[in-house]
């Protein structure tokens, strides 16, 4: 399945007592929408997922299903550190409309290379819906292999991986050893264009909430041959991308959109919001990207 080539990795907005506010989810699907975004990813890491009870996170799919009403694909982050739970979990959302799930490598528990393997292809079959991998080593501990994702690429419906190593050299033996039909995405703002140079599809996007329509004029100048001016863009987006990480994510993020007008709360504990220094920097690098925009 072809997901579409910017993915937004979609905050969970709350309320000011912590819960899920689903106006504030409908404002924030029109806003992804207007700005790029060609599927969304919830309940993932960005979305806080680990704070999310498995209630909350079937509630929120189903809402954004109807909500998005088949206009982009919707991925929901079914992943964990317990198998059996994914699988229970999957089966769920199953018959409510998602396009895919999105399953991040265990984390905390350490797996092996082939207990990697056997939970991600146990998954796989216990569903008929697509499958997008995420090797995230940096928050899991663990990084799976390019020979791990190479091979569970041959799953017949574990069609795509979002990888967040920061290894292009990892990301190229990937893309040279699948098929043509297993599509691999950055999972790094920053290194979307460099993945996009050795062949991959897109990226699953955190900036994405903030500057959509940069990442994707990047994205699409790249496409159409435009490679100088999709490099000049990269190179203004770097600072906008390091502010964005400058604290736990999406606190940043959270920030940034709420600067913007587009409210969608705080973040719940143990994630905290950011510093007033850290506001102070977020806010002038927003305001200085805005400027070096409209200049060029």
């Amino acid at each position: 399945m072809y997901f579409g080539r910017l993915l937004t990795a979609m905050v969970t907005p709350f309320d000011k007592h912590g819960e899920v506010d689903y106006g504030r989810t409908s404002k924030l699907i029109e806003h992804l929408l207007d700005t790029g975004t060609d599927g969304l990813v919830v309940a993932g890491t960005t979305g806080e997922s680990p704070t999310l009870t498995t209630r909350e996170k079937v509630e929120l799919f189903k809402y954004v299903v109807k909500e998005v009403n088949g206009k982009v694909p919707v991925l929901a982050g079914t992943g964990s550190n317990n198998t059996r739970a994914s699988i229970e979990l999957t089966r769920e959302v199953e018959s409510i409309g998602i396009d895919g799930i999105m399953l991040v490598v265990p984390y905390y528990n350490k797996p092996s290379q082939e207990g990697l393997y056997q939970h991600f292809s146990q998954i796989a079959a216990s569903t008929s819906l697509p499958v997008m991998l995420y090797n995230i080593p940096g928050r899991s501990s663990v990084n799976m292999t390019p020979e791990t994702i190479i091979r569970l690429s041959q799953v017949d419906n574990i069609v795509s991986v979002k990888e967040a190593s920061g290894d292009l050299d990892a990301v190229s033996q990937i893309i040279e050893e699948t098929g043509d039909d297993f599509s691999v995405y950055s999972g790094d703002d920053g290194m979307t264009l460099p993945i996009l140079s050795i062949g991959g599809t897109g990226v699953v996007s955190v900036a994405a909430h903030v500057i959509g329509k940069d990442m994707r004029a990047m994205v699409q100048n790249f496409l159409d041959g435009n490679v100088t001016e999709a490099a000049g863009i990269h190179r203004r987006i770097v600072p906008v991308v390091k502010a964005l990480f400058q604290a736990p994510s999406p606190s940043p993020v959270k920030e940034a959109l709420n600067e913007i007008n587009v409210p969608v709360g705080s973040v719940r504990l143990p994630l905290i919001p950011l510093s007033d220094v850290e506001k102070a920097n977020l806010t002038q690098t927003l305001v200085n990207f805005q400027t070096n925009t409209v200049e060029n």
